[in-house]
């Protein structure tokens, strides 16, 4: 078995590549998860990868040369990785308007997924999505997806496209639809209580509607957050399809 100073470059981008998407990619860059095993993941994974991709022939001038390829590299990485992560924030994005609904928006706990100060309602759903990504094996895909992302872009051949910004536009769009669709039946909901809240409040105007109207809130939130467990696998599905698709127009943009 012989190992060149080529392969060993060729190593080093894919060892980069690899290291730069698990440290930022969903599921992967988890606190929980120690550095010792995403290092020692992106090792092995590199290893493995190195066997089975085609390696092409690398150019390049120099050590500034060689430093600008893993640069590209790394940052192709960081790019594939911070696009199929932001997906997430949708699920903080619509668990913050439902607890605003119900009432529960003072009350902010730090997000294990998106490592940011979110709701009980965001929590709530990024356990579960990450529980059913776990379950319906979504984390297979996305290590599969990386690993054709060498045949799609080579090593050394990454491009920064400058409208990549367009396709932060494009998820802007999809997170507020998205995010609307998951928040819909607790914003029904509500929507009907105020009502009937107001209602009352011209019927009967010695009673106290904002003490009444917090806890009925609170009541019919959690009523429907109840009733809708059911339809838990249809908001994975939105949060899966995006951060799919989302994975592709990345692939797309650095080719």
């Amino acid at each position: 078995m012989t190992f060149s100073v080529a392969d060993f470059e060729a190593f080093l981008l894919i060892l980069v590549r690899i290291t730069a998407f698990v440290f930022v990619a969903p599921f992967f860059n988890l606190k929980d998860v120690p550095q010792k095993v995403k290092i020692g993941f992106s090792l092995f994974f590199a290893i493995i990868l190195f066997q089975i991709i085609p390696l092409n022939i690398i150019s390049y001038q120099g050590v500034i040369g060689f430093s600008t390829l893993v640069i590209r590299e790394a940052i192709a990485g960081l790019i594939l990785g911070f696009f199929t992560n932001i997906s997430y924030y949708i699920l903080a994005f619509a668990g913050h308007m439902m607890d605003m609904e119900i009432g529960f928006s003072m009350v902010n706990e730090l997000d294990p997924v998106t490592n940011i100060q979110t709701t009980i309602t965001s929590n709530y759903y990024s356990y579960i999505i990450m529980l059913l990504m776990l379950v319906s094996n979504l984390h297979h895909y996305i290590i599969i997806a990386i690993a054709d992302t060498f045949k799609m872009i080579p090593l050394g051949g990454a491009k920064i496209n400058p409208n990549l910004y367009e396709l932060m536009v494009h998820f802007m769009v999809d997170y507020f639809i998205i995010g609307f669709r998951i928040i819909l039946p607790v914003f029904a909901a509500t929507l009907i209580a105020n009502v009937i809240l107001a209602i009352l409040a011209k019927i009967a105007p010695q009673m106290n509607m904002f003490v009444i109207g917090l806890q009925l809130k609170v009541l019919i939130g959690l009523s429907i957050l109840l009733l809708i467990v059911g339809l838990i696998p249809t908001v994975s599905d939105f949060i899966f399809d995006e951060m799919i698709r989302m994975m592709r127009l990345a692939i797309e943009a650095i080719r």
